[in-house]
């Protein structure tokens, strides 16, 4: 089993639900863990609502591209609309670490280009796994997570708490 890291993120539609939709799909994959539930500030342009935000630890056979075929395939089915670059978008799945490997291919880049940048991604990370370390980067001891604002607004059984 591989272990991997996909950030889920939503601000269309139901977006709680569509994430625990997304979980449950991830679920047919492998064994997943999920990290708490963030709203967070869209990153693009500033006229769209809020995101909502998780990591989930996904434990798969899958090979990278067969699992990021799976994630895109995932986001169709979703009905993911993307309206504009950094825009509002109904489903993004990105596969963030992939078993502690560097792969560049021209279909995917891994660790995600914008892993140690992103608040929004590096505190769910951290709920999963909070010594993780990522291209010699201590993830909890990065600027962007010591200086964070941001807050969960769900634990890690929101998803639980959605489809009962």
């Amino acid at each position: 089993m591989r272990t991997t890291y996909i950030g889920l993120g939503s601000n269309l539609g139901d977006s709680k639900q569509i994430l625990c939709q997304a979980v449950a799909k991830l679920a047919t994959l492998g064994t997943v863990r999920v990290s708490q539930l963030y709203s967070t500030a869209p990153m693009g342009p500033q006229d769209q609502p809020d995101y909502l935000n998780a990591v989930v630890e996904l434990k798969t056979t899958l090979m990278p591209l067969a699992l990021l075929d799976a994630l895109q395939a995932f986001e169709q089915e979703s009905g993911r609309i993307r309206l504009r670059r950094w825009g509002e978008r109904t489903l993004d799945l990105d596969l963030l670490w992939y078993n502690n490997q560097t792969i560049q291919h021209e279909r995917l880049i891994v660790p995600h280009l914008g892993l140690l940048e992103r608040d929004f991604v590096l505190l769910p990370l951290l709920d999963l796994n909070p010594n993780m370390v990522v291209k010699g980067q201590v993830l909890k001891e990065l600027n962007v997570v010591q200086h964070t604002m941001l807050q969960p607004i769900a634990n890690n059984d929101w998803v639980k708490q959605t489809t009962q």
